[in-house]
């Protein structure tokens, strides 16, 4: 999958199918979106691309608001390769972007810049200066304008609930991964550099991983039994593993964090890059009686992240 930072196509890549959307944490909906677009896409013999939106517009129009992307445009764009898509489209979003009328965003994103065959776009999506774009009027537009568009309608799950990011943000909010992986179709996972720490850890004889949290959502604080996964060579080696995330209390109170400690691994994990995947919500944090009681309860933690663990399997490659 190539992707772009801009909205003009040229030569052979003028003329796909697009799905458009903000699309973040690629749930079973959005990639309903993006599968339709696909099978119209190889009836025609067209590119099959996908259109999103960075940063993601709440971010733009509140950016007093707290971190609260599910998937950041790396974890996206791996997610939207999985699906199969020959072309991402990452546009820039910022305050003068919104405000393109929905004529302006169709006139010179879509026809101009993408030269665009077909549209999919899910059934609440909206678009242009105060939302005033949407299904029945790209349809509209397309008459004129020589593109076809296809309207997903909502997708349910076994329980009957609507795949929603808002909902896989609140279930991550309250410490409950399950719930959230029953919506997303996979573990949700928190990815980024090893960056070094203080080194805390390595005298409690549990080293642990360090990774930023930048936008990210940020999940209920705690103990996590997890599965981190190093990447390197084009593919990604997993590893059972406990994930605190917290601000360290017993030790050395500051900034909230992510720590990961991976089970049964030795080797030098800085620079590299890690994707944490979380499973079970083990504990809340705690302020512990010192250090002593800190590593008694880190090995009551690995204990149960094993009995967590078992049977479960970590996230594709």
């Amino acid at each position: 999958m190539r992707i772009f930072r801009h909205d003009r196509a040229q030569g052979p890549d003028r003329g796909a199918v697009v799905a458009i959307g903000n699309f973040d944490g690629v749930h079973p909906g959005h990639l309903a979106v993006i599968a339709k677009a696909g099978a119209v896409a190889r009836a025609s013999s067209a590119p099959h691309a996908v259109l999103t939106f960075e940063p993601h517009p709440f971010a733009v129009f509140k950016p007093e608001a707290p971190p609260f992307r599910l998937t950041p445009l790396r974890a996206k764009a791996r997610l939207i390769e999985q699906a199969g898509v020959d072309l991402l489209f990452a546009i820039h979003f910022d305050l003068a972007f919104a405000k393109k009328s929905a004529e302006q965003f169709i006139d010179e994103v879509l026809v101009e810049g993408l030269g665009a065959r077909h549209l999919v776009i899910g059934y609440d999506f909206i678009f242009g200066h105060r939302r005033r774009g949407n299904a029945a009027t790209l349809k509209s537009a397309g008459a004129v304008k020589g593109f076809s568009v296809s309207v997903v309608e909502p997708v349910a799950g076994a329980g009957g609930a609507i795949y929603a990011s808002t909902s896989i943000r609140a279930a991550l909010a309250a410490g409950r991964p399950q719930d959230a992986a029953a919506l997303l179709g996979r573990w949700w996972e928190i990815d980024g550099r090893v960056e070094h720490g203080e080194g805390l850890a390595h005298g409690l004889g549990s080293p642990s991983a360090n990774l930023p949290l930048g936008d990210y959502l940020r999940p209920a604080p705690g103990i996590y039994a997890a599965f981190a996964g190093i990447e390197g060579d084009g593919k990604t080696v997993w590893h059972k593993a406990v994930a605190y995330l917290g601000r360290r209390p017993t030790l050395d109170p500051g900034e909230l964090r992510l720590e990961a400690h991976l089970l049964d691994f030795t080797g030098d994990l800085y620079g590299r890059h890690l994707r944490v995947a979380l499973v079970a919500h083990l504990r809340p944090d705690a302020v512990l009686d010192g250090k002593a009681a800190l590593a008694a309860q880190i090995a009551q933690d690995v204990a149960a992240a094993r009995a967590a663990l078992a049977g479960q399997k970590p996230p594709a490659g």
